[in-house]
């Protein structure tokens, strides 16, 4: 029994840092944290009056920055498998057979 779990386990992999969702949460995440910076550090009174005293740049990035964390605990919590042979893929898929 041990065998057949041990060839389960080499016969798929998980996409890891090549899911999507990893790329997309990464990107929003960077992003996020910039405009949390600018809307910190970076804000001025001029800016402050045109949004009617909503710091938008704060609340955007902290928006983003949430966003991301559910896409980062998304691709976490239920990851891609990937089959490693070629032949294990299921039938039927993207090759329109």
């Amino acid at each position: 029994m041990a065998s057949s779990s041990s060839s389960d386990q080499k016969a798929t992999r998980k996409a890891g840092a090549f899911d999507i969702r990893v790329f997309i949460g990464s990107l929003i995440g960077i992003y996020g944290l910039v405009l949390v910076l600018v809307g910190l550090f970076g804000t001025s009174d001029a800016q402050m009056a045109k949004s009617d005293g909503l710091n938008i740049n704060l609340w955007a990035g902290l928006g983003m920055v949430v966003v991301a964390a559910g896409f980062l605990v998304w691709a976490r919590l239920k990851p891609v498998i990937v089959p490693v042979d070629p032949d294990a893929a299921p039938s039927g898929g993207a090759h329109g057979h």
